[in-house]
């Protein structure tokens, strides 16, 4: 998913809804009901595929991810799926934060019957467990970089290209500036692709609960250097990037086999947590953590599946 706003996502998908539109207001949709999705797609057999597997999505990435699956969601979250062979990837989830509490899920994909099954749904799926998670927002690059670590390779590697020439052609993002990012810039593929790059480079060097861990202790304490230091022995933010830079130099080598190795999938001061979707839901005792800052307003979500930028849907697909 890679989120945007609404307009940037409509721009950056007009050309693949203009395609499918016709087609899709002919099909008449059908529906499909699981325990926390209501699925809304072209045939019932679409619908069952799609609501089938965001729920096995979201059992096994919160498991990645958190540690323990998540509880069901007071209300099922409406997916609109519009499914075609030649129908660019992308999807928007939103939800709402309020008062240390997410609801209100809503999630529109399209793409291919296989882009929407192995890169689309997952994306989007770790947007909301995150969500479920945190309670507020992520830094974009952490979020979308993150989400794009669970598609299918073919799309992770259509973005380490994309990296490779937006750092070429001077659109790479110094970190201290991608770092303090609370909305999406401009020129927002670049974003994507970094991000994701610097996940990965973090992941593979601490797995995924460390990964959240230290983007948890980023969120509370607001200093990235210091989260930096603590979960990756990287002093700040600044030497990150140096250090990033010449792993990407280098080929993006995966890290050596006694690190790998070293990586506990669920360390043992690991403390997940995770709760039901809205204020009014029964939630379970709460791990002991520190305490984020409140939100003390609603605050809306957009999410925007990363998507090409000036390529035609020819060209997308003949990179598949």
């Amino acid at each position: 998913m890679a989120s945007r706003t609404t307009m940037r996502w409509t721009l950056g998908c007009v050309t693949a809804w203009l395609l499918f539109g016709a087609a899709a207001g002919l099909a008449e949709a059908a529906g499909y009901r699981t325990a926390n999705f209501l699925v809304d797609a072209p045939t019932d057999a679409l619908a069952r595929a799609i609501g089938d597997a965001a729920e096995q999505y979201r059992h096994t990435l919160a498991l990645e991810w958190l540690g323990a699956p998540l509880p069901r969601w007071s209300r099922p979250c409406p997916i609109t799926a519009q499914v075609a062979p030649h129908l660019g990837a992308g999807g928007a989830t939103s939800f709402v934060f309020d008062k240390g509490e997410v609801f209100n899920w809503t999630m529109t994909i399209q793409g291919s019957e296989e882009r929407i099954l192995d890169s689309v749904l997952p994306h989007e799926i770790t947007h909301t467990i995150f969500a479920s998670h945190y309670r507020r927002p992520l830094p974009r690059w952490a979020d979308e970089g993150a989400c794009t670590t669970v598609e299918h390779p073919v799309e992770r590697a259509r973005q380490h290209r994309l990296l490779i020439e937006f750092l070429t052609t001077g659109r790479g993002i110094a970190f201290p500036e991608m770092f303090a990012m609370k909305e999406y810039p401009a020129d927002v593929l670049p974003l994507y692709s970094q991000g994701y790059s610097l996940a990965r480079y973090l992941i593979e060097r601490g797995g995924r609960h460390k990964y959240v861990q230290f983007v948890g202790e980023g969120l509370a304490t607001e200093n990235w250097s210091a989260a930096l230091a603590k979960h990756y022995g990287v002093p700040g933010v600044a030497q990150m990037q140096h250090l990033w830079l010449d792993w990407v130099k280098q080929g993006c080598p995966a890290p050596p086999a006694s690190l790998a190795a070293a990586v506990s999938p669920q360390p043992a001061n690991w403390a997940p947590t995770a709760r039901g979707q809205s204020p009014d839901a029964a939630a379970p005792p709460r791990v002991p953590q520190a305490a984020p800052s409140p939100v003390t307003s609603t605050v809306g979500r957009q999410s925007i599946y990363a998507r090409q930028a000036g390529r035609s849907l020819a060209a997308d697909a003949g990179s598949r």
